[in-house]
């Protein structure tokens, strides 16, 4: 079986398609991959506060997708990846956020696909084999051979499950999968949305634009805090069918309904042909264009945690 986006008119790059990316447009002076300059700044985290309850939303940004969230006193880690090297080729530029020895008592991990730099298998091994995780369809068997024990939860796109409290949902993303040569979209991948008490959280994983994004916000109407991609955006005639540039993620930002967004998805991985911290720069020169509210996007260094209602008193002073 293999799994194909919501969008029809989207399918996986032809042959020709890559070659033309990965050998005639190097050949023709056509593509440059850019030196990757500096990473995300980065600030050591407020580990005391992390292990701390909190009633509202917090967020604190490891780098790149990863993600540590609390969501009324319920602890989840998305996306974890703390290697400095993933692939075995691909370099972590700078350090990440936390490492394992620094997380509070986690009550699950979201997996939104299986890709290299968001299911990381060193960095999985390093948590808690008792914490359970939830998967896209597809995903469970590499748990059950890397990790016997540890609890897999599949599920499919809008499908939810309650756990600890907390309503966990799949929801879709235009991107695609795979982990070896042949299993090309044999995975699924997608978002989660997570609810609890009133609060609301929103990571999208991987995506293109794609029109989804205004269904996510009609079914989920109160999103306190979005995470969106930023990144991995050049060649745009290549990247924009898997990934989204900085005002498409604005965009997807003001289509999904959220209050506040965090981007992500640069910083620390070159994997396209951008400098990583481009994508915050070009986000900021939206600003400054005023594409979008400032105000409502944090732009956080590795490291950091926002934690939503200090945010609110700060910007109602």
């Amino acid at each position: 079986m293999r799994f194909a986006n919501p969008d029809p008119g989207h399918a996986p790059h032809s042959a020709a398609a890559v070659f033309r990316w990965m050998v005639l447009d190097p050949l023709r002076g056509r593509r440059r991959v850019q030196p990757a300059g500096p990473p995300a700044p980065r600030t050591a985290p407020d580990v005391e506060r992390i292990h701390s309850p909190a009633k509202t939303t917090r967020a604190t940004w490891i780098g790149h997708a990863s993600f540590l969230c609390t969501l009324a006193g319920r602890h989840l880690l998305i996306d974890p990846v703390f290697s400095r090297r993933i692939a075995m080729f691909v370099p972590r530029h700078g350090e990440p956020g936390l490492d394992a020895g620094q997380l509070p008592d986690l009550s699950c991990l979201l997996l939104t696909h299986n890709h290299y730099d968001h299911l990381d298998r060193p960095s999985l091994e390093s948590l808690p084999r008792d914490v359970p995780a939830f998967v896209p369809r597809g995903m469970g068997l590499w748990f059950r051979r890397w990790h016997r024990r540890r609890p897999v939860v599949e599920l499919d796109w809008w499908e939810s499950r309650e756990h600890d409290g907390l309503e966990i949902t799949l929801v879709p993303a235009r991107h695609w999968s795979r982990r070896r040569v042949f299993d090309t979209n044999r995975q699924l991948w997608g978002g989660f949305v997570v609810r609890r008490n009133g609060h609301t959280l929103y990571h999208a994983g991987d995506s293109a634009w794609f029109d989804g994004f205004a269904e996510i916000g009609a079914r989920f109407p109160a999103i306190d805090l979005a995470m969106l991609p930023i990144g991995a955006y050049l060649p745009p005639w290549f990247m924009e069918h898997h990934h989204m540039n900085p005002e498409q993620a604005l965009r997807a930002f003001e289509a999904v309904g959220a209050r506040w967004m965090v981007p992500m998805h640069w910083g620390a991985f070159q994997l396209t042909d951008e400098p990583i911290a481009e994508p915050a720069e070009r986000l900021a020169r939206a600003f400054r264009g005023g594409v979008a509210d400032a105000d409502r996007v944090a732009v956080l260094a590795v490291g950091e945690t926002l934690e939503l209602d200090e945010r609110r008193r700060r910007l109602a002073r």
